[in-house]
């Protein structure tokens, strides 16, 4: 019941946030359904160049919706005391953490399911073949995106910084993963970007090989568990 509440908790913060609301829903959604509608209608080829793009703005949810998002709502708690007091009480520190961490993923799941469909309308972006394994991986991506939002938080000095402290993440996975369309990288520079966990959705959706990329989020997933444990903090600098 405890791991319930902190859930309910975080996403009834996160809803009430109506700036945090649009960052980290309208303009993702608008993004990852707005770039493949405008391809399926500037290009000769149509939806065949809406796929792609769309397939790629998976990065662009998965950063903004979760990593960007939990990384400021926690920053933000953090400086407010929010988290010091939630830490008083009889919650646990995974409680807490869990809580927050899977309430932005099931959110940041169902941008994503919302997303599908809506290309699927209005670009003609056809469904996943296989839609049990797209919904894992896209859900496991979801989950280890927003657990390395909660670590990234300790690189991340004040509230009022937290968003320009996200930004190259959101940019360098949205290059990564061709959301912004082909950008020439030079040749050494690709497979160290094939390692994101973004970059490794993408690549699953996209190729429908999941081995590769399950190993890539698992090590992701330790790596996230190791730094919340060693370097997460539960009160602002000045304390």
């Amino acid at each position: 019941m405890s791991l319930a509440a902190t859930y309910r908790l975080g996403t009834r913060l996160f809803w009430r946030d109506k700036a945090m609301l649009f960052a980290s829903v309208v303009t993702p959604v608008g993004l990852a359904v707005g770039m493949p509608l405008l391809m399926r209608h500037v290009t000769t080829t149509g939806a065949a160049a809406a796929t792609p793009i769309f397939q790629g703005a998976l990065a662009v949810l998965l950063s903004i919706t979760a990593f960007m998002n939990i990384a400021v709502a926690l920053v933000n708690r953090r400086d407010q005391l929010v988290l010091k007091r939630l830490r008083a009480s009889e919650l646990t520190d995974r409680q807490i953490l869990t809580g927050q961490i899977a309430s932005t993923a099931t959110q940041t799941f169902a941008m994503i399911v919302v997303c599908t469909v809506a290309v699927r309308l209005v670009a003609d972006v056809p469904l996943p073949a296989d839609p049990l394994a797209y919904a894992a991986v896209t859900a496991a991506g979801a989950i280890v995106s927003s657990l390395l939002g909660a670590a990234y938080t300790a690189a991340i000095p004040r509230a009022e910084l937290a968003a320009v402290y996200t930004m190259p993440v959101f940019l360098v996975c949205g290059v990564a993963a061709g959301a912004m369309g082909p950008i020439p990288l030079p040749s050494w520079l690709e497979p160290v970007l094939d390692l994101l966990p973004t970059t490794a959705v993408v690549n699953a959706v996209k190729t429908g090989d999941l081995a590769g990329s399950v190993l890539i989020l698992a090590g992701w997933t330790v790596a996230g568990l190791v730094a919340i444990r060693l370097w997460f903090r539960w009160e602002p600098r000045r304390s």
